[in-house]
């Protein structure tokens, strides 16, 4: 229920977890040299917000900072002439450029100082626009403010400055709609400063974000009766008596800060509790029509915290929200430190993935983006490749059977195949978009430098195909515990590629270099085919013969394997490396049919309809059966092609 009247106290937002497989106290790990003391303002009717914040900035890297940069994400949408509206304007986009007044935004300084050793600076005149990605000289979103001398080492300063956002409907995730707020990428935040300098990359449309960790101590002033949700723990509500409510949340070791607000929301709270797994306290602001689906956010939630949990390691702040956004608002399906928004319809069957599935994903964002927090500017299939991956295997865990549904009439109207159950670690979605990327981008680019529109098929598809390879070769088990030490090993420290690789490497106890310079260093097409098979009949039984192939330029050991009349079966092993490969037996019955790959390992195959062949004809109700399939196969990515192009 929620609290009214003036200064109530809620929980601390780092209370003492028990004892679980990660971290139980983030705030003692994490480095916490980004600290925001913000106090923001909302106006509803003009769409803005005004906000003063304190950034108390610790340097970490081993050089000096000469100098500090800084996000302004709402630049992005200030004209047509950003970096974020020509990249989306360049894939083809026929809303990238927006043009109403009540669709832009901007975040605009009004003030900056910097403080050391209690003397302050006024450099509010020195600050410049940068544009370090692609020097386009309208470009907003990143500025840089030179320092009257280098922050060395170790030490720290404080910035203050004060700002104003104008806030955009809805685009990329943030934005209104009528009295829906949903606020991320808000205020002047820091970039992160490295060994190398600063990494502070302008707003892309294909990336996300990047950012050190820190505790936000956020206060919110709109309007009194709105229902307010934001990363952390309320600590503190206040009326102003001047028709507004400040709201105050405080969470430690975190990476950003997100919020939304609303007169519309139901709110429902709930509890998960596991016999070896930390409670968190679980919130739902929830929109009116979909009152009647809070159980499945919660179970889908639940079901996140709990696998997550058992395979990598404990969730470790003790609460989060789900965020149920408005119609036609575009913030669904987003993931923010303790607070993450699903997406649902109104009319949604039971056993389709809606809005489970969406709902599994950002809530096992907590993990490898909230906790692990990796460049996702640079690297983000280790944040949405790992985390689709996860998905899948807790949609199998947790929601098995599942089965394909279509929606018609504008989407509004599902209809459920249920004669066709959705295999989560090949499903058709993920291998078109897979078959798209594939001679696309190598996943080693950073991935603010893919070409536009193909990222999501290389950072989701790709990375979970190759995870599920992966799983498939070594095992689930030593693949977990590859995962679950990657997971403990580098949380709150922003790892890198070769972290990862390392750390599967160590564990499976083998040199997999091979497979992640294909996967990841290349764009190495796999594609194996069964091309001939012969099974004659000679003076003392049959002679057999299979010829394989490797069409593609990716290199991955493949089985063979000849399945005869009487059941039994040969198999032999193939590194792969060959253009082809003859394979020869004598057997006193004839040969059946044969595949390439018949466990199905290799899960990057483009083509799996030529990997087998066979030498006895199919009944007719058995041909008609597969052709059946089939044409349910092609309209389902015939329809999932319509949808991307």
């Amino acid at each position: 229920m929620a609290l009214s009247g003036a200064s109530q106290q809620s929980p601390d937002s780092t209370a003492a977890a028990p004892s679980a497989p990660a971290a139980q106290t983030p705030g003692a790990l994490s480095p916490g040299n980004a600290n925001y003391r913000i106090t923001a303002r909302l106006d509803p009717d003009a769409r803005t917000i005004t906000g003063d914040e304190t950034l108390t900035w610790r340097n970490t890297a081993t050089r000096p900072a000469a100098t500090l940069q800084f996000h302004l994400y709402y630049n992005a949408w200030r004209d047509g002439q950003s970096t974020w509206m020509r990249e989306r304007a360049r894939a083809g986009r026929a809303s990238a450029v927006r043009q109403r007044p009540e669709d832009s935004a901007s975040i605009d300084i009004r003030s900056l100082r910097v403080i050391r050793n209690g003397v302050a600076a006024d450099l509010t005149a020195r600050t410049t626009f940068i544009a370090p990605d692609d020097g386009n000289v309208h470009d907003r979103t990143v500025i840089e403010v030179p320092l009257d001398s280098p922050v060395a080492p170790g030490d720290s300063l404080d910035v203050q400055v004060g700002w104003q956002s104008r806030i955009p409907r809805t685009v990329a995730r943030t934005g209104a709609v009528g009295d829906f707020f949903f606020i991320a990428q808000w205020f002047p935040k820091i970039g992160v400063f490295e060994d190398a300098g600063w990494n502070c990359h302008q707003f892309h449309a294909s990336t996300e974000f990047f950012a050190d960790f820190g505790t936000y101590d956020v206060e919110l002033t709109v309007p009194t009766g709105w229902t307010v949700g934001a990363t952390g723990r309320e600590r503190a509500r206040t009326d102003r008596g001047d028709g507004t409510t400040t709201h105050r949340y405080v969470q430690a070791a975190v990476h950003d800060f997100a919020w939304t607000t609303s007169p519309d929301y139901i709110e429902r709270r709930d509890r998960f509790e596991h016999a070896t797994l930390p409670p968190v306290d679980m919130r739902l602001l929830l929109q009116p029509e979909h009152a009647g689906q809070a159980d499945r956010h919660f179970a889908a939630t639940r079901a996140a915290l709990k696998y997550y949990g058992e395979w990598y390691g404990a969730y470790p702040y003790g609460h989060i929200t789900i965020v149920d956004p408005a119609w036609q608002s575009g913030a669904g399906g987003m993931e923010y430190p303790t607070l993450f928004t699903a997406g649902t319809e109104v009319l949604s069957p039971a056993r389709t993935g809606d809005p489970e599935e969406v709902t599994v994903h950002e809530a096992g964002h907590q993990f490898w983006y909230g906790i692990v927090a990796t460049n996702e500017f640079e690297h983000a299939w280790m944040d949405e490749g790992l985390t689709t991956f996860s998905t899948a295997r807790v949609m199998d865990e947790a929601y098995e059977p599942n089965f394909y549904s279509e929606r018609y009439f504008g989407g509004f109207v599902p209809w459920v195949f249920r004669d066709l159950p959705l295999d989560r670690e090949a499903d058709g979605n993920r291998m078109a978009g897979y078959r798209r990327a594939a001679k696309g981008d190598a996943p080693s680019t950073p991935s603010f430098r893919y070409w536009p529109g193909s990222g999501g098929a290389i950072t989701y598809n790709k990375t979970s195909l190759w995870l599920h390879t992966l799983e498939r070769m070594l095992g689930w088990e030593t693949l977990q515990r590859a995962m679950s030490t990657y997971f403990t090993r580098h949380a709150l420290t922003h790892p890198r590629p070769r972290d990862f690789f390392d750390t599967v490497n160590e564990i499976s106890g083998r040199d997999l270099t091979w497979f992640f310079e294909q996967v990841h260093g290349g764009s190495h097409v796999f594609d194996y085919s069964l091309d001939l098979l012969r099974s004659e009949q000679g003076t003392s039984g049959y002679h057999t013969a299979v010829v394989a192939r490797r069409l593609g330029e990716g290199v991955f050991p493949i089985d063979v394997q000849i399945v005869f009349e009487d059941g039994s079966a040969q198999r032999w092993n193939w590194d792969g490396r060959e253009r082809w490969k003859l394979f020869e037996t004598d057997r006193p019955v004839r040969a059946l049919h044969a595949q390439v790959d018949p466990e199905r390992i290799l899960l990057l195959d483009v083509n799996t309809t030529n990997n087998s062949a066979s030498l006895k004809p199919r009944a007719k109700a058995a041909a008609r059966t597969w052709s059946l399939a089939w044409l349910l196969w092609l309209q389902d990515h015939l329809l999932t092609y319509g949808f991307f192009v």
